[in-house]
């Protein structure tokens, strides 16, 4: 098995599928995880390209956000499109990326994730409610590189 495959279980990536419709409910963001084996990249710049390769740019309110995990490197980045950027802080993401490295650290992959991804919704909401008309406008699934 690969290191890639090791990293989660079935039922935990269940959980972090559901935490994402979760998350999403309070919110129009949209959030997705990707998780690969290995990149030779930093990850904030792998991060960015797995977001364009994965059509993340296409929201209407360009508000969706990428976990990346880099399993074999141990890298971890969380990338936010234009219509975010543009009206958060610039240290945003930091107490999102602080609660998924403390469990990582501890070797608690989905822990991690879940409560990444809920704190992700939380801060959200505050910029981007969801609205009665939203959609869900990307899958929830993990991706694998």
């Amino acid at each position: 098995m690969s290191k890639t495959e090791d990293f989660l279980t079935a039922n935990e990536e269940q959980e972090i599928v559901q935490a994402i419709a979760t998350a999403e409910k309070d919110t129009s963001g949209e959030i997705r995880v990707h998780i690969e084996e290995h990149t030779e990249k930093p990850p904030l710049e792998r991060a960015q390209e797995v977001f364009l390769s994965l059509d993340m740019q296409n929201t209407k309110d360009r508000n969706g956000v990428l976990f990346y995990v880099g399993v074999t490197n141990k890298y971890f980045a969380i990338v936010g499109d234009e219509g975010i950027n543009k009206v958060v802080e610039a240290d945003f993401w930091n107490s999102t990326k602080d609660i998924v490295i403390e469990h990582f650290k501890n070797n608690q992959n989905k822990e991690a994730l879940v409560k990444g991804i809920i704190e992700a919704g939380k801060r959200l909401k505050e910029f981007f409610p969801y609205q009665s008309d939203d959609i869900n406008e990307l899958p929830n699934e993990i991706s694998k590189g």
